[in-house]
């Protein structure tokens, strides 16, 4: 019997509450100290779970015992030597991928926000035992957690039962859906993999998205472990659960060890008797490619400030450019070589995430490395200025792995590639992670194992794509491969240099003015309500038809409101931007993937 134990129960939906309780043999002495995680790995920003747990209770036998509060998220109970039992419920209701979420039609918790660690025991195996409510009693249970064995009885898959894990870290990177979803499975690679899908689903061709998804998972399989085709997740878990809750506008993922939780937009998943690919499936598969591949590189490749994880504070590396920068590279890429899109589809989507880069002015002041090292209170915490001020380490970093890729295949003649380099990370930390002395990669060592993966020297190359702010030099790399890169506009009218969004009551209101551009020139600011341009009323529907009537250098009058101040300025509309990235392949029988 684990000297921890946890049992969680859907106690009242209506009300959004889960019961917990913990047992804990042997607790320290001196006044056993509990904590509950401040963040979730793959989600960098203090969260304050700890918030949401209510009326928490010691008790050792019969007896009550006191708990003292020692922080936001730390607890300790009077000092006992018997047997302790904690009891609190938690608050679940909020729906994303992060934390937990509760009401009469599914439950869904992050072992982060409703598992305390019981401090002196995070390395000891524990045990959790999911109960059924009195009003759920006919749900499933969903996780990629493993069912524990207790004498002849094992918890059956999708039961209400006791699970185990091998330590605390593991127990809350396995999270847990229950309820009555649609489920589909699929085995590549011997491995089996759960597709979860909560929500209202009117017609989703769900054979369609598992047939789709199962190709990207045996590449990335196969990608990684070409001679074994051994799936990484069968170290700690029997299948592999993805975690999909449906709704009208949302998207999201957060990557686990043997599951992925995912949030996703009911418009963009396909429908039965539609074939078509609509960009938004588009994005949804490359939402499911990301946070698999996530499985190899962070969960287990990790950057040695993650080793191991501190869950009661930031732990600061510069390295995200690498560990999500890399991720989102591949996810699209692993599209093209499942056979999922095609190669114009796939310059399409790399055109897009080069367009979304150059159009932040914030590239030009913030490196990648500074991105990753100020996540938990910049990329994490953006505001209207964050466009002129920073750059985004997923889509910064995704160019950096294109360049370094494309980079060492021109001097190599296409004999090496970012692939062995990847597969050098994985042999050398990855693939062993769970099973001997874990250990990350370094700050600076990097280029170094590029080097000894290819063969190629890129040390100068890579300090300064990822400590300066030098645009990349992607039209020459990309023209080494056969594929053109040039510019257009989006749209030939005349602009104001900010982005516009609708208020919650559908005014027109700028979301963000760029720097240097006509809208700050004017003096307009993030916040600002559009009333009228010369005179003509400024609604979200005719925006681009008033802008169609003027040209560039005309100057324009604006009545708009800051606050619930009425003001005007006179504005000179800006040419329309050559933005817009268009890729190319110059010759078909040039193949760079």
């Amino acid at each position: 019997m684990p000297s921890v134990s946890y049992q969680i129960t859907p106690a009242d939906p209506a009300a959004h509450y889960f019961d917990v309780q913990v047992t804990i043999d042997n607790p320290d002495r001196r006044g056993q100290v509990v904590s509950l995680p401040a963040w979730i790995p793959g989600s960098y920003l203090i969260r304050d779970f700890s918030r949401h747990i209510h009326g928490l209770t010691a008790k050792t036998g019969r007896s009550a015992l006191a708990v003292k509060k020692l922080d936001n998220h730390t607890w300790q109970v009077a000092p006992s030597s018997r047997r302790l039992t904690l009891n609190y419920r938690v608050y679940a209701w909020d729906l994303s991928v992060r934390c937990a979420h509760l009401d009469q039609t599914h439950g869904f918790f992050n072992g982060t926000s409703v598992f305390l660690k019981v401090h002196g025991r995070e390395k000891q195996p524990c045990q959790v035992t999911i109960e059924p409510g009195s009003s759920t009693r006919h749900w499933r249970v969903y996780t990629s957690l493993r069912p524990a064995r207790r004498g002849r009885q094992t918890t059956l898959p999708h039961r209400f039962g006791v699970y185990e894990a091998p330590d605390y870290d593991a127990l809350v990177d396995h999270p847990v859906e229950m309820g009555t979803p649609h489920v589909e499975t699929f085995t590549v690679c011997g491995a089996k993999h759960e597709m979860v899908f909560t929500g209202v689903l009117p017609n989703v061709d769900f054979k369609r998205i598992a047939r789709d998804t199962a190709k990207i998972c045996e590449t990335q399989i196969r990608f990684f472990e070409p001679r074994s085709q051994r799936a990484p997740f069968l170290d700690s878990a029997d299948r592999y659960v993805f975690m999909t809750y449906v709704t009208g506008k949302d998207y999201g993922g957060l990557e686990h060890r043997a599951s992925t939780a995912l949030v996703a937009s009911r418009q963009d998943l396909p429908v039965i008797g539609n074939d078509e690919r609509s960009e938004g499936y588009t994005g949804f598969l490359g939402l499911v490619s990301h946070e698999y591949f996530h499985t190899w590189n962070v969960k287990r490749i990790k950057p040695q400030a993650f080793v191991p994880y501190d869950l009661s504070q930031p732990n600061l590396t510069s390295l995200l450019w690498i560990f999500e920068g890399f991720t989102s590279y591949y996810d699209d890429l692993m599209l093209l070589r499942a056979g999922v899109v095609d190669e114009n589809d796939y310059l399409q989507l790399l055109g897009k995430t080069i367009t979304g880069v150059h159009r932040a002015p914030g590239r030009f002041r913030q490196s990648v490395a500074d991105s990753s090292f100020d996540a938990w209170n910049r990329y994490y915490r953006q505001d209207e200025s964050s466009i002129n001020n920073i750059v985004s380490y997923y889509t910064k970093g995704s160019l950096v792995a294109l360049a370094l890729d494309l980079s060492i295949r021109n001097a190599t003649g296409n004999r090496k590639s970012l692939d062995d380099v990847m597969r050098l990370l994985w042999d050398r930390y990855g693939r062993r992670f769970y099973q001997s002395r874990q250990r990350g990669l370094q700050e600076h060592e990097f280029a170094g194992l590029l080097k000894q993966a290819t063969g190629v020297d890129l040390q100068s190359f890579i300090d300064a794509a990822t400590e300066q702010t030098d645009d990349l030099p992607l039209a020459s790399l990309l023209e080494t491969q056969g594929i053109s890169l040039s510019w257009q506009t989006e749209r030939r009218a005349p602009g104001i240099g900010a982005t516009m969004r609708a208020t919650a009551t559908g005014e027109p209101g700028l979301a963000q003015v760029i720097e240097g551009g006509a809208a700050h020139a004017a003096g307009l600011s993030a916040g600002d309500i559009l009333l009228a341009m010369d005179g003509l009323r400024i609604e979200a529907s005719n925006w681009d038809k008033l802008q169609d009537r003027y040209r560039p250098g005309q100057q324009v009058l604006i009545h708009y409101f800051r606050r619930d101040e009425l003001r005007s300025t006179q504005l000179t509309l800006q040419a329309p931007a050559h933005d817009k990235c268009n890729l190319t392949r110059q010759s078909a029988s040039q193949d760079s993937n």
